[in-house]
């Protein structure tokens, strides 16, 4: 009787989000690939790509030889121990595909084995392909894939796309560490939107939260109701946060209707406050305050002039809240409406940048950045200054 090695890996960028999946089907015998699948399969849940990979996985080596015995080897635990019947299946969507799954092979011709993420690599591949052809419109193609030849290097560069999370209904042990994300469970993504324009913005004045507390032009609405179509599309908001200055609730309040959604006021997203140059212009501080402003430009410590906040209590503010939203928010996708500063430094702490980081960041209005924060401590940067809903 012939033996199959079935590798099946399914991820989303979002959880839920873009999903897709990949499976490799091996001859066991010699370990040589058969046949590769993949697939975007549009918004879903890590976990549902991980089914629809192995359901794929199984049909392709049904299709070589309907009377094989077949060994799955999959990085999800979660799938693993559910499709072994250590674990009960309890979330509706994946109920189904695992009875498709079950439905393939007789049960006692199939066994499963979980294995580190290191030793999935090809699946892993084939899963981020599809997701990469899905982000561009397309479908994945073999004729392009390069899966088989994965380097390690582009291995770990898909760990940093790609995380898959168990769900609320398995929380899964693991020691600390990067190699073990799988068991980590689903991260807090942060959803990070700049505000949309003020009178100030296209005059590149400081204003923080000192300042005038000025509203939104009509330019920062329009931006702010394109930005809303855009998360609508995406579909995977589940909280909004927002700054508690005028122009950061407009915003959030726009969205928040778009997405039927309420508006909590975080006092830890406000701006910095500027001191004396709250609304001048670069130009104008460096020609009444030039030893102060070269001190601040220098030193993370420096106020501006007539007292404000450094950059360095700012990014302890920023550090505070965030390990305050981490906590409440395990699991979710959260949208923070917020400022220049405090998103740049959400991403400068997220990156572990030295200070000065935060000049060499361009951060558009309406903008949208994103930082997953996962129970070991990592964070993982997977979106800066995107303002593609803002073209025409």
């Amino acid at each position: 009787m012939r033996e199959f090695i079935v590798e099946a890996d399914g991820g989303s960028r979002g959880n839920p989000g873009p999903a897709g999946y990949g499976t490799v089907v091996r001859d066991a015998a010699t370990g040589e690939p058969l046949t590769e699948v993949a697939e975007y399969i549009g918004v879903a849940t890590n976990n549902v790509a991980e089914y629809r990979g192995l359901l794929a996985g199984l049909r392709a080596a049904h299709a070589l030889d309907p009377a094989a015995t077949v060994h799955v080897r999959m990085d999800s635990k979660l799938v693993v121990e559910q499709m072994s019947g250590r674990w009960k299946i309890k979330h509706p969507d994946m109920k189904p595909l695992a009875t498709q799954a079950r439905s393939v092979f007789p049960p006692d011709r199939v066994t499963y084995e979980w294995i580190p993420r290191e030793q999935n690599k090809h699946a892993d591949r084939l899963a981020n392909e599809a997701m990469d052809a899905g982000s561009k419109g397309d479908q994945w193609s073999p004729a392009q894939s390069t899966a088989a030849l994965d380097s390690s290097a582009t291995a770990a560069a898909a760990v940093s796309e790609q995380r898959p999370a168990a769900t609320d209904e398995q929380q899964l042990s693991s020691t600390p560490g990067w190699s073990s994300a799988p068991d980590l469970g689903a991260p807090a993504t942060f959803v990070l939107l700049r505000h949309g324009e003020t009178p100030l913005t296209p005059q590149k004045r400081f204003s923080g939260s000192g300042g005038t507390n000025p509203s939104l032009s009509a330019a920062g609405r329009e931006q702010a109701h394109r930005v809303a179509e855009a998360l609508a599309a995406r579909g995977t908001i589940q909280t909004i946060l927002a700054s508690p200055l005028t122009r950061t609730r407009e915003t959030a309040a726009i969205v928040a209707a778009r997405l039927g959604l309420d508006v909590t006021t975080e006092e830890g997203l406000r701006e910095t406050d500027f001191g004396a140059w709250e609304g001048l212009t670069f130009g104008e501080v460096r020609e009444r305050y030039p030893d102060d402003l070269n001190a601040w430009l220098a030193d993370p410590e420096a106020h501006p002039t007539g007292g404000g906040e450094s950059f360095a209590e700012t990014a302890t503010r920023i550090a505070a809240t965030r390990d305050k939203l981490v906590a409440a928010h395990a699991g979710r996708t959260v949208l923070l409406v917020s400022h220049v500063t405090p998103i740049k430094t959400f991403v400068r702490l997220a990156l572990g940048a030295p200070p000065e980081s935060l000049f060499r960041m361009e951060l558009s209005a309406a903008s949208l950045s994103a930082v997953a924060y996962y129970a070991d401590g990592n964070a993982s940067v997977r979106l800066f200054n995107d303002t593609s809903h803002l073209r025409p």
